[in-house]
């Protein structure tokens, strides 16, 4: 087959910064400790197991001979690659976390690590907790400290309505509970 038909460089794709890495600038990366835990962990099961076992099946596929059709020695460096690109993804991100412990504590305002109960103009009511850029997770009601909802709620009390800015207009919501719970 002609080098004009294939990928130029794998090693090109791997030095490309992941995305979600980038980070706005002078914005701090806030974490959770149950956040900061979660990814630390990450880190360790994939130092210690899934790499070198990646690395194992890499080393058995190459002493198998023609490496141009190997299918366990293509997909197992693809695979290492994504776990290296990863590895130092978190690694990047833990060295300038700033792990916040809000937890028990008795704030009568809205800030990091607060769980929020609110309800909207039409009675729906929901609860959000406002998290770290890495612990994002809408289905659990996980937003980040810099979304909009985020930003509308921080500093407000129980009682207040703060205005919630949406791609199909403003969004009146009503604080009812502001709580600091430790979030698993």
């Amino acid at each position: 087959m002609s080098k004009a038909f294939t990928r130029e460089s794998d090693e090109a794709e791997e030095d490309e910064a992941a995305p979600e890495a980038e980070q706005p600038q002078g914005v701090k990366n806030y974490i959770t400790p149950a956040g900061y835990a979660r990814m630390h962990a990450e880190l360790k099961q994939l130092l210690d197991v899934e790499r070198p076992e990646t690395v194992r099946v890499v080393h058995w596929a190459a002493s198998n001979g023609d490496r141009s059709e190997n299918g366990d020695y293509i997909y197992g460096k693809k695979r290492l690659r994504e776990i290296d690109r990863r590895i130092r993804f978190l690694i990047k991100r833990l060295e300038i976390a700033e792990v916040v412990d809000s937890r028990g504590q008795e704030q009568e305002r809205v800030f990091f690590g607060a769980t929020v109960r609110v309800r909207d103009g039409a009675g729906r009511v929901r609860s959000v907790s406002i998290v770290g850029m890495d612990e994002v997770d809408p289905a659990r009601g996980r937003v980040s400290w810099v979304s909009p909802i985020a930003r509308a709620l921080l500093k407000a009390r129980e009682g207040d309505t703060v205005s919630l800015r949406t791609p199909s207009g403003a969004e009146e919501l009503e604080i009812e509970e502001i709580r600091y719970d430790e979030l698993p």
